[in-house]
Order: structure tokens, then C-alpha cells, then sequence
């Protein structure tokens, strides 16, 4: 008895440290949403596919995850923006254009495969090439960061193709 005792605290201590989470980790679990025109399933819009809608502080991370889209996906080893992920970072610059005292760090990310090396050389180059084109669309270069996780950081676990596509992303934080 003492033992089932012991088991069932353990799994309610362990559910509950999983349920608290910081602003970030709630932001990012927010992040997928119903399909849109901003492609990849319409990652990073809001629940109605598009920007806009949300009652968001202005120029905050909800805001720009709930209504404008925080994220870009990336093919299997590359660090092209595709033309379905162009509208995203299009959007983010209108966004940073507006709110021009939002600062931010664009996390480049990579899926499991590959060395851990690459594939933080990888997540860089697809934080820097998202930063390109948003400096490329009038945010100033000093209001931009980039780091890369590689492959440390993943937003849907799993060695499938679906998790995968999650996992190779460039999301914009703003700090």
C-alpha cells in the first residue's frame, strides 16, 4: 500500500512541475494553430489562420505569435525561406516596423539528424537568413539577434517526418 502511495504522490508531483511553465514555454506551446495561408499548417498564427484577432499587448510575444505568425519552416537541409514562409517574415518586419522598440533574438533550429556540429551551423544559418530578410524589409540590424540550438531545443518530439518538419524552423523571440 505504502508503495502505490509512493507512486501515485510521485506521478502528481511529477504532472504538476510539467504543468507550470514560464511565459516562454507557454508561448511556444501556443504557437501551433489551425491552417492558414502562412503555410506549414499555419504555425505561429492565430487560431483563425491569418493575423490579426487575439486581444494582445502591443508589440509582445503574444502578439507576435498570436496574430502575426513567430515562425518559419525550412526544407531538409536548408536555409532558404520557402515562398509559403516568405509572407511570415514579411509580416514580422510590418510588425517590428510598427513597434519600433521590439528588439529580438531569431532562434535557429535543426531536427535530430545529423551531428550536433551541423546542425548548430545549420540552425545559424537559418536564424541569419530569416534576420536577412527582415533587415532586407526595413528593421534595423542592431535591433536583431540570432542564436542557433541545432538540434537541442525541439518543438514536437518524434523521428518522424512530421516532427521533423516542426523541428527545422527559425522562430523570432522578442526579448
Amino acid at each position: 500500500m505504502k508503495i502505490a502511495s509512493l507512486a501515485v504522490l510521485g506521478l502528481a508531483l511529477g504532472l504538476a512541475a510539467c504543468s507550470s511553465s514560464s511565459d516562454t514555454d507557454s508561448a511556444a506551446a501556443g504557437r501551433g494553430g489551425a491552417g492558414g495561408a502562412g503555410g506549414a499548417g499555419g504555425i505561429g498564427q492565430s487560431p483563425l489562420g491569418g493575423p490579426g484577432g487575439g486581444n494582445f499587448r502591443p508589440g509582445s510575444q503574444e502578439e507576435l505569435a498570436g496574430s502575426i505568425g513567430d515562425r518559419v519552416l525550412f526544407a531538409t537541409d536548408s536555409v532558404q525561406v520557402g515562398a509559403d514562409q516568405r509572407p511570415i517574415l514579411s509580416r514580422q518586419a510590418e510588425w517590428m516596423n510598427r513597434h519600433r522598440q521590439v528588439q529580438v533574438t531569431i532562434e535557429g533550429h535543426a531536427d535530430e539528424r545529423g551531428t550536433r556540429e551541423y546542425n548548430l551551423a545549420l540552425g545559424q544559418r537559418r536564424a541569419n537568413a530569416a534576420r536577412d530578410l527582415l533587415v532586407a524589409d526595413g528593421v534595423a540590424s542592431t535591433r536583431i539577434q540570432t542564436i542557433s540550438y541545432g538540434k537541442d531545443r525541439p518543438v514536437e518530439l518524434g523521428s518522424n517526418q512530421a516532427a521533423w518538419a516542426q523541428n527545422r524552423r527559425a522562430v523570432t523571440v522578442v526579448r
